[in-house]
């Protein structure tokens, strides 16, 4: 986008060549021109005063072949010559702007009218994306890092705001290392973080500046949400605002949900969410820590979905799994990097990148698959069997890592079987 704007403010300076014809003849010349790529459609055509019309072209593009086809087959009998457009009118096509490069030229004009210097680092400092919620635009935390905006105070966040037609504007910063996922997001244009936010016909209230939304989750929430879970009894571990607990309920028909959290501001937003959906009287939440919780035998399914990983609560899903058992959703963000060197040794270092990176996938997979058949013949006093039903990526967590679900299937063996049995598909 700077390349653009110094472009533009040059042209503006020098001129735009345009090649002059007769008025006559000027939509022959545009139709050749354009299909020819030599037509510059960020500028409207000039007519002057005498009649004749100026047709911006692009820069280097105008030849000596270009001219005679233009007079000798394009349109006989006219005359062109080249010429400049001073003050050049952006096209209409070209005054339509995006969100980020409107937000670039409003931000432009306050540093001018600050007597503040428009510096190319601050270029990368600029957000190019951001969270919506209804009248609330949540920015990034590695955007409007530069010092410099500090000298224009709070008149920075209401030009943000207004250029990106929000009444209300926050900035996140990292999460909270309190194990309970803690947002830290400032609040910086408004009086309250509450926002509501409809996701595949739910819809979720939550304060932004105490809570997170999950909003790179879609396409495993969409899918718990084509589950057919009726007649079935769901725990929740880390139910949050409820991203899977209202799916379950809700899309998947789940009977009833018991929803575990233990941050009291998510809790409040649960609340308030089951509410909004009416399904209350569908689901129990247990506040604390999960560890605590009395449930035992209960569940025909057990949502993990804590990352980076969900491994301190093998030990309860396994203990509020039924005795007749069920199936573990397990998220866990996976060290692809990490795990490459450790688990396969760099034995093929030219490996096609997907295909070790299924392999660190099921490293971890069979590592956990093994860990919870020996808790749940603990647990249930008796011998289990297990089978990976699905293992597949939610999303890339960051650089190497990779967010992925496993779906565990968990039955208990038929007395007199001798041991369990690990199959893994």
């Amino acid at each position: 986008m700077s390349c653009d704007l110094d472009i533009e403010l040059e042209d503006k300076a020098l001129g735009v060549a345009a090649v002059l014809t007769q008025s006559t003849f000027s939509q022959r010349y545009r139709e050749y021109l354009e299909k020819a790529g030599v037509l510059d459609g960020r500028y409207r055509a000039q007519k002057l005063p005498d009649g004749t019309v100026a047709l911006p072209v692009l820069k280097g593009k105008l030849s000596s072949s270009v001219f005679e086809e233009l007079k000798g087959s394009v349109a006989p009998g006219s005359s062109c010559s080249e010429t400049l457009i001073l003050n050049p009118v952006l096209s209409k096509r070209a005054r339509v702007q995006s969100p980020a490069q409107k937000l670039r030229g409003d931000l432009i004009e306050l540093l001018e009218y600050h007597d503040i210097s428009w510096k190319r680092d601050l270029e990368r400092d600029l957000p190019h994306s951001w969270q919506r919620h209804g009248d609330m635009i949540v920015l990034s935390e590695d955007c409007f890092c530069d010092p410099l905006w500090n000298e224009l105070g709070h008149e920075l966040w209401t030009a943000v705001a207004s250029s990106l037609s929000a009444r209300r504007l926050a900035k996140q910063g990292r999460v909270c290392g309190d194990g309970k996922r803690s947002p830290t997001v400032a609040l910086l244009v408004g009086d309250n973080g509450w926002v509501e936010h409809v996701d595949n016909g739910i819809r979720y209230t939550f304060d932004v500046t105490k809570c997170m939304f999950s909003a790179g989750n879609i396409s495993e929430k969409q899918r718990v949400a084509s589950l057919c879970c009726t007649g079935e009894v769901v725990v929740d571990l880390y139910a949050g605002i409820g991203y899977f607990t209202l799916p379950y309920l809700i899309h998947a028909k789940a009977s009833f949900v018991h929803a575990c959290e233990w941050n009291p501001d998510a809790v409040t937003a649960l609340r308030e969410n089951l509410k909004l959906n009416g399904v209350s009287d569908q689901c129990q939440i247990h506040e604390g820590d999960n560890r605590q919780i009395k449930l035992q035998d209960v569940a025909d399914r057990v949502n993990l979905g804590l990352i980076p990983t969900s491994e301190p609560g093998y030990p309860v899903a396994c203990r509020v799994l039924k005795n007749t058992g069920g199936i573990l959703h397990i998220h866990h963000n996976v060290d692809c990097f990490h795990s490459r060197h450790k688990q396969l040794d760099m034995e093929r270092p030219e490996e096609d990148s997907g295909i070790w990176r299924r392999k660190s996938w099921e490293a971890w997979a069979e590592s956990a698959e093994k860990y919870i058949c020996t808790t749940l013949s603990q647990v249930h006093g008796n011998l289990w069997h297990t089978r990976i039903l699905r293992l597949e990526q939610v999303k890339s967590y960051a650089p190497h890592v990779d967010h992925v679900v496993l779906d565990l299937e968990c039955r208990p063996l038929a007395k007199g079987t001798m041991e369990g049995t690990l199959v893994s598909s």
